[in-house]
């Protein structure tokens, strides 16, 4: 099974069960089973070279009853529509987890964006959102950043898509998109809102737990700017980072990485963490048969097999990534005894910041980062008690009753409105 249709399985998987332990109305769970909209573009971009090339993109808006689609662009070489499906309908049960106005939606572009130049990623970027035209904006459809895509990638979203509308109205269309530069409006530390929100779960379940994170050990995968975040705040708990992979290889230092000086290394070879003096490389195989307590795995989906599961010594995995763990090595996982905090749940600071940009912006207002990370944890921590309460309830796992908050949240508002006519 390709990569992506195994994700897309996983989110049914995983929906289906919360939807049977919780006896969700069938005319809901059939609304929600399927995106709403599914959009796919093909565009044309000139390169450097002077010749053409047709590139293709996705948008997946899975469900807005809740207020606006929402949810990130990435450029990847693997992205499609299953992908994409799946990552929407994440979106959806995230935003409605966190007690947010957003509905769910996902998309991106299928390219390895390191094979272009600075000047290509722009014209492929503003093309892109032309192709999309008034399927996105500001009370429709508002995407953010998301893998291989970063703040500049919005400026030239947002740019792009204000030129389509009348001078008068430029400035009331800014909020098409989150994660925008300061400058161009965007908020004040939203760059770390994921990776704060990661720690801020992990703190909960330490306090739950009565587990001191000073001395604790653990390993990421992926540092880019979640995983970078997620180390960054979790070391100021007194944790200790033992080991990072990526793409271009897995480093250990039993003594300890400092991510500072790890994010200064990988941002000089384009976000590699190869070659760092502060760590031995070691066989990628073995990371996550690593000694540690935490587990973080901060890149891409599907990581977390039958294959590598019960190799893992991890007492807490925290899902930083959006389906890192396939549901057959959850249930591994489970009968190990080990605490999983769900993606929905524990990566929902991310679009918890994209929601105070976008209030921000709304308001005409500037915020200071101090006052939105004290709002950013209150959310995420009302939304881990809600999880904790709803495991209780049902006597179910958390991902489970993480589901479980969300669908109740959208079954109501589907009861109170009816559907049309």
């Amino acid at each position: 099974m390709a990569e992506s249709s195994k994700l897309y399985e996983n989110v049914q998987k995983q929906f289906d069960r919360a939807a049977d332990v919780m006896g969700l109305d069938e005319g809901i769970r059939t609304i929600l089973s399927t995106p709403s909209n599914e959009i796919i573009v093909h565009f044309p971009v000139k390169m450097d070279n002077g010749k053409i090339e047709l590139l293709k993109g996705y948008r997946v808006q899975h469900n807005n009853a809740l207020g606006p689609y929402k949810g990130g662009l990435r450029f990847h070489p693997k992205l499609d529509i299953n992908a994409a499906r799946a990552l929407a309908t994440w979106m959806t049960w995230k935003s409605a987890l966190a007690g947010l106005p957003y509905g769910g939606g996902k998309g991106g572009i299928k390219i390895d964006p390191k094979k272009y130049s600075m000047a290509e990623l722009e014209r492929i970027t503003r093309r892109f959102t032309y192709a999309l035209g008034d399927n996105i904006g500001p009370d429709l459809d508002i995407p953010a950043p998301d893998v291989n895509t970063n703040s500049q990638i919005m400026a030239w979203i947002a740019d792009t898509y204000v030129q389509t509308k009348s001078p008068a109205n430029r400035h009331n269309n800014l909020h098409v998109v989150t994660g925008k530069p300061v400058g161009s409006g965007g908020l004040e530390g939203r760059d770390r809102a994921t990776g704060f929100g990661v720690v801020s779960t992990i703190k909960s379940w330490a306090e739950l737990k009565g587990v001191d994170l000073k001395g604790k050990k653990y390993i990421v995968q992926g540092f880019g700017n979640v995983g970078y975040w997620a180390s960054h705040f979790l070391a100021l708990q007194g944790a200790v980072l033992v080991a990072v992979q990526d793409m271009s290889g897995t480093i250990y230092n039993e003594n300890g990485i400092d991510p500072e000086a790890l994010n200064d290394h990988s941002a000089g070879r384009k976000g590699q963490i190869s070659g760092f003096d502060g760590a031995e490389s070691i066989d990628s195989s073995t990371f996550f048969a690593l000694d540690c307590d935490i587990l973080i795995p901060a890149a891409l989906g599907n990581q977390i097999t039958v294959d590598n599961a019960d190799s893992i010594k991890a007492t807490l995995v925290a899902e930083a990534a959006n389906g890192p763990t396939v549901v057959e090595a959850e249930a591994i996982l489970l009968k190990k005894g080990i605490n999983i905090i769900p993606d929905i749940l524990c990566n929902a600071g991310g679009v918890t910041g994209s929601y105070y940009e976008w209030l921000q912006n709304k308001r005409s207002e500037n915020w200071k980062i101090e006052d939105v990370l004290v709002l950013l944890e209150d959310k995420m921590n009302v939304a881990f008690d809600k999880t904790l309460k709803m495991a209780e309830k049902y006597d179910t796992d958390w991902r489970t009753a993480s589901y479980i908050v969300a669908l109740e949240r959208l079954q109501t508002t589907y009861m109170e409105r009816g559907l049309f006519p």
